[in-house]
């Protein structure tokens, strides 16, 4: 049987069909089953940081796979304090982690994180500051707490009654917030960049007055980092480029180069909250995980990969919009961050993922009109020109 004909016989239909099987990969690119070339700019959904088969990545997944791939949390490993030390210090130095397997999980945590604080507000009574205040259009993942606090008819049908006390306000509406905030409120959880809901951009003012406003009313202020952190807008987390130091965040996607891997940070007034045996996890951490991890930050340090994000950014984005100019209206702008960024269009863009898809440039939809570019950190300045290229191309086709 063919790859198409097993997953239709023996997987469940949770996903549409995919479109194509892939079979290998290099730095930014991958082949199909049929040995044709793509420019991966999904890049797993901003997972595959380093791109495909990165040398120092697999040499050191392969070595700790030979040692000790996996303990559990009953018993110490190296790895793990090293990665967590590492990790403390991009993020300023103080606090402490706490790893998991994905993205929901870590927002999972999160949540957790949010009901004790409120517990700690409350004076040790449960179920009194319990509220956490999400942003329209959130994703934060599709378990039942994350779920619950991502207001999507299109995550959440047929999923309800949701997780009480989610509020809902308007993302860059600081009044919004302010409205919902009450003694009842625990936390405020935010992506600094919208990633799956379409690359909205959280500005720097108001991420600064949701900070002043969860110190005014004891909430914690929480970041879910899952895709815009891992140095995808140029620097290693999202919020640092804001200047705004959250009580806690949450990491995935790209932190382990493509190995399953998440994790949250907590300030040192927060970190306490946990307490043995109030979360827990058979795989997180485990030592082939951190060896993955490890071997990323080395690549990101050893090539400079955050500044060359940051550098590389402008010129890509003006090669974006100088392709939307040949669209006929189409495109009507660049959007996002970094290496974190998308074309807006005027209409769905499942048809012109499929068309980019046919001109050998894989992309991820994001939301109802946005087509998601995510290349890996070291794409090089001709791969990123390429894909630039491949948009004009495509779209101009279509004007």
């Amino acid at each position: 049987m063919s790859a198409a004909e097993l997953y239709s016989t023996y997987l469940l239909s949770n996903y549409a069909p995919p479109a194509i099987t892939l079979a290998r990969g290099v730095g930014s690119r991958v082949w199909d089953e049929a040995g044709k070339s793509y420019l991966d700019f999904c890049g797993g959904i901003a997972v595959n940081s380093l791109g495909h088969s990165h040398p120092k990545w697999v040499a050191a997944v392969c070595k700790q796979a030979g040692i000790l791939a996996h303990t559990s949390n009953l018993f110490r490993h190296e790895g793990q304090g090293k990665l967590a030390e590492r990790l403390v210090r991009y993020a300023g130095g103080s606090g402490k982690m706490f790893f998991c397997n994905s993205g929901t999980e870590a927002n999972e945590a999160l949540l957790k994180l949010a009901r004790l604080h409120g517990c700690r507000k409350s004076g040790g009574k449960e179920g009194v500051a319990h509220e956490v205040i999400v942003a329209g259009n959130a994703f934060h993942g599709r378990t039942f707490g994350a779920m619950a606090a991502t207001p999507q008819e299109k995550i959440q049908h047929g999923f309800r009654p949701m997780l009480p006390g989610i509020c809902v306000a308007e993302l860059n509406n600081l009044a919004s917030f302010e409205a919902l905030m009450s003694d009842k409120t625990a936390a405020v959880l935010l992506e600094p960049v919208q990633g799956e809901s379409g690359l909205t951009v959280a500005t720097p003012e108001f991420l600064r007055g949701l900070r002043a406003l969860c110190d005014r009313h004891n909430a914690l202020l929480m970041f879910d980092e899952i895709q815009c952190g891992m140095g995808r807008t140029g620097k290693m987390f999202g919020f640092q480029n804001a200047g705004v130091s959250p009580d806690a965040f949450s990491l995935a996607k790209g932190i382990a180069g493509g190995f399953p891997m998440g994790a949250i940070w907590a300030a040192s007034g927060n970190s306490d909250l946990f307490t043995p045996g109030s979360h827990g996890s058979t795989f997180a951490g485990n030592p082939l995980a951190c060896a993955a991890a490890l071997a990323v930050l080395d690549v990101y340090e050893e090539e400079n990969l955050l500044e060359k994000v940051t550098a590389r950014t402008p010129g890509w984005h003006a090669a974006l919009r100088e392709a939307a100019g040949k669209s006929n209206g189409v495109i009507t702008g660049v959007r996002g961050v970094g290496y974190m960024s998308g074309l807006a269009l005027n209409e769905a863009p499942a048809p012109f993922v499929a068309k980019l898809r046919e001109a050998g440039l894989l992309s991820v939809p994001a939301g109802n009109n946005v087509i998601r570019l995510l290349p890996p950190l070291n794409a090089t300045p001709e791969e990123l020109a390429e894909s630039a290229e491949i948009v004009g191309r495509v779209f101009a086709d279509k004007a």
